[in-house]
């Protein structure tokens, strides 16, 4: 004798209730995401805050304190050069401080070029919380830093960036006169690099706040500009550099550099690098 176990509920409701049941799972994951936005772009303790030599050999750093227009307390390197005809004002990528990006700052010194090399509210021994207003706020704060109390002209400065301070650097030289831009491993937008990093969710970038729309700034840039990236970059592709170059106004140049590296161009091809680099300088 068979037992019933009730009436069986309906293929297309059973459908509707699984349909329903990940459209509410999805809608909550988007929400997650809105929510913590800012923590999904803005790593400064990463690997650690203050981790890293304060102190590096070879470099003649001084630590300055400024502060912004909102009133937060930054700190900087300035790390000078007595035959320096330019200033690299220069806004590091995400996570870790201006004292990991050490080598960074020696190559470029190496080109005989002063080095102001900020360090983002939040991050190292800067006060504050990141945000993306913010971050412009303490571009402009070094640049004004850098005219008012170092006597820079301001056409002697390069806006200089790496990933996530590409965007920091166009931001900066749409608003202020700069000799040049150079931007190393560039993304187009915040919206290109959610739609990258969430490619399972469709529509994040549609959701996404923050702006870093270096594409569309570039337009307004009048400065020469180099770009360079890793044609293995991991982080940001490389198809995003060129999609960057394509958005910017001549005069430009697009620097590869062939090999597995993010923010290390400098390290891993310095001959290629430096020899872009001076000949960029030498046409400004």
């Amino acid at each position: 004798m068979k037992v019933s176990n009730g009436p069986k509920q309906p293929f297309h409701r059973r459908l509707l209730s699984l349909f329903l049941t990940i459209l509410v799972a999805y809608l909550l994951v988007l929400a997650f995401v809105r929510m913590f936005e800012s923590r999904l772009i803005f790593f400064p303790n990463y690997p650690g805050r203050l981790d890293a030599d304060w102190h590096p050999r070879g470099l003649n750093v001084e630590d300055v304190w400024l502060t912004a227009s909102d009133g937060v307390k930054l700190h900087a390197w300035w790390i000078p050069d007595n035959k320096a005809r330019f200033t690299f004002l220069a806004f590091h990528g995400n996570a870790s401080n201006v004292a990991n990006r050490a080598p960074t700052y020696e190559f470029l010194h190496g080109t005989h070029v002063n080095v102001f090399a900020l360090e983002y509210r939040g991050y190292g021994r800067s006060e504050g919380k990141p945000s993306e207003v913010g971050v412009y706020r303490d571009a402009e704060a070094a640049y004004e830093y850098l005219v008012n109390s170092k006597g820079i002209d301001r056409k002697a400065i390069i806006s200089y960036g790496q990933s996530l301070g590409t965007a920091v650097a166009t931001h900066l030289a749409t608003h202020r006169q700069v000799a040049g831009v150079v931007l190393e491993a560039p993304f187009p937008s915040a919206s290109r690099v959610a739609h990258k990093v969430f490619w399972f969710l469709p529509g994040v970038s549609l959701l996404v706040r923050g702006h870093f729309d270096t594409q569309t700034w570039l337009k307004e840039i009048r400065a020469p500009i180099l770009i360079v990236h890793c044609n293995q970059d991991p982080v940001i592709p490389f198809q995003f550099g060129q999609e960057v170059y394509a958005a910017a106004l001549p005069p430009k140049n697009f620097l590869q550099i062939n090999g597995y590296c993010h923010e290390e161009s400098s390290l891993i091809a310095p001959t290629q690098y430096r020899t872009a680099l001076q000949q960029f300088l030498i046409n400004l």
